[in-house]
């Protein structure tokens, strides 16, 4: 029976603290939540013990810990855990800086610790056996992934000031999910930001609509959209096509019953909230940790893993704001888009190249070392280069 102290006790520590609950290989033993209502209701629920950060993690019969605090505690949690030899299972992302991210890699490989970062969209049942016939071969070598994943309304303004911007806390989960299709990790990045839903999501420096795409260095191309508003419902679907086929994931509804009639064809609308949409996963996310921890596996989701996510979000958001003089021209699309707007200001895309090595898994060792390829504005009397189509 593992034994785990947990932190937080907001929506995600209540659901982890539940599925612990229902695994009967588990005892959730300390709560500890700078909210000590919250911390008071949770561990009565589930016969646990209100505590501090000292006393879980120096208790020696504890095991394993869950980390399901604002991001801002993610590290020193992690580093502290480490050193007290627990296993970890932390939310995403680890950390909002890169610099930070590495000390705490550092610290959990001198631990010698098992890790585990929550990248839930992995367990999705749908998800996870879309990657396992890509694994089997039933496409063939994949070319393309689209990742689409458009939240139902936009957070509060109070939390996306403090959220590190949507590639960190949005996008994050994408980026892993193209890496995890690819099966090769980006070495190029292209992002493209816009604020559509409110313009004070702007007026705090960030963006609430993406678009991104990545390529690898065999020439394999992930394009993801976001968007902090979709009026139907959480809209996240999957498309990888191959040199062979196609799979598809589509969204989850809460009935499979179609209406048809003389007027229209209906079904339910997407699942509307991430919580309901993502139950299954977050159960069978925590199950694989603690399989991994009890038999001494390899954890399937782990810190490099969470690492490599915030290089890509770091990349994009580079692409996003390093902008000028460029040797690359402007799509076709984008000049017929501004032919009709005489004199209007082209809004800013840039593009950012990875350093390419031949062993990739050193790239994100060593840092964001890119060579900028910005696209500079274009007005409507920009020559196209010699060969362009239309």
């Amino acid at each position: 029976m593992l034994r785990f102290a947990q932190f937080g006790a907001g929506r995600i520590g209540t659901i982890h603290a539940a599925n612990l609950a229902s695994t009967g290989a588990t005892m959730l033993r300390y709560i500890v939540d700078v909210n000590s209502a919250a911390a008071a209701v949770l561990a009565a629920k589930h016969g646990a013990h209100v505590a501090d950060v000292a006393t879980a993690l120096g208790d020696p019969q504890i095991d394993a810990v869950i980390i399901a605090s604002s991001t801002d505690t993610h590290a020193e949690l992690i580093i502290a855990a480490a050193r007290a030899g627990k296993a970890i299972f932390c939310e995403k992302p680890i950390d909002l800086s890169l610099k930070r991210v590495d000390q705490c890699l550092a610290a959990v490989k001198k631990a010698k610790v098992p890790m585990f970062v929550a990248f839930n969209r992995r367990f999705d049942p749908s998800f996870a056996a879309l990657q396992a016939r890509i694994t089997r071969g039933d496409i063939g070598n994949v070319e393309q992934v689209i990742v689409t994943s458009r939240d139902p309304g936009l957070p509060p303004i109070s939390y996306i000031k403090v959220s590190g911007g949507q590639f960190r806390d949005m996008t994050i989960h994408d980026f892993d999910m193209a890496r995890w299709l690819l099966g090769e990790e980006p070495v190029e990045v292209f992002a493209y930001g816009s604020c559509l839903v409110d313009p004070a999501v702007g007026k705090v420096g960030d963006t609430d609509t993406v678009m991104v795409l990545m390529k690898t260095a065999s020439g394999r191309q992930a394009h993801i959209n976001n968007s902090r508003r979709a009026a139907y419902g959480y809209d996240q679907r999957l498309e990888v096509h191959g040199s062979q086929g196609r799979l598809l994931a589509g969204n989850r509804t809460p009935t499979t019953v179609e209406l048809a009639n003389g007027a229209h064809v209906s079904t339910d609308k997407p699942m509307y909230f991430f919580l309901e949409r993502y139950a299954e996963a977050y159960r069978a996310e925590l199950a694989a940790f603690v399989d991994a921890v009890i038999n001494k596996k390899p954890m399937p989701v782990g810190v490099e893993d969470g690492r490599m996510a915030i290089v890509l979000a770091e990349a994009a958001l580079k692409s996003l704001k390093d902008w000028g003089p460029t040797e690359i021209f402007a799509p076709l699309s984008y000049q017929r888009r501004f032919d009709h707007q005489a004199g209007a200001k082209r809004p800013y895309h840039s593009h950012q190249r990875l350093k390419a090595t031949q062993d990739m898994d050193t790239v994100p060792r060593q840092g964001l070392k890119v060579h900028r390829v910005c696209l500079s504005p274009v007005t409507p009397s920009t020559p196209l280069p010699p060969g362009a189509a239309h």
